[in-house]
């Protein structure tokens, strides 16, 4: 058994799309698109075979206040392979403008690990 996939609301779809390909190296299948339900999506797939379902529709509202933590699904998380890797595209993402909001760190729990927002602020652990 395993994850088959997440999904996100969002409010750009190909904003949020370009990012998860530009830093996660995700590959975009063509977009599935609802008229009736005014509905459109694009799967993104990984690598290691898990994907994240884009999703946008216009009556979503959205998080009262997204830099708060709440309860249901807080982050998800991107294993870089070390601690190097880590720190490079935490730098990367900063430069080009993506909101760090945990620098990188050794955490309680073994990982070295930065947080970032998505564009969509999406909490994402970037970790070794």
């Amino acid at each position: 058994m395993f994850i088959e996939h997440i999904a996100i609301w969002t409010n750009d779809l190909e904003k949020i799309k370009t990012f998860y390909i530009r830093y996660f190296g995700a590959k975009s299948n063509t977009k599935y698109h609802n008229p009736v339900k005014e509905f459109q999506s694009y799967f993104l797939s990984f690598e290691s075979g898990a994907r994240i379902e884009l999703m946008q529709k216009p009556q979503i509202p959205e998080r009262e206040n997204p830099k708060t933590e709440t309860l249901g699904i807080t982050h998800f998380a991107f294993t870089l392979g070390s601690e190097q890797k880590v720190d490079e595209l935490t730098e990367l993402m900063r430069k080009e403008g993506v909101q760090i909001i945990g620098e990188p760190r050794r955490t309680g729990d073994g990982y070295y690990e930065s947080v970032v927002l998505d564009p969509e602020n999406n909490r994402i652990e970037l970790v070794a």
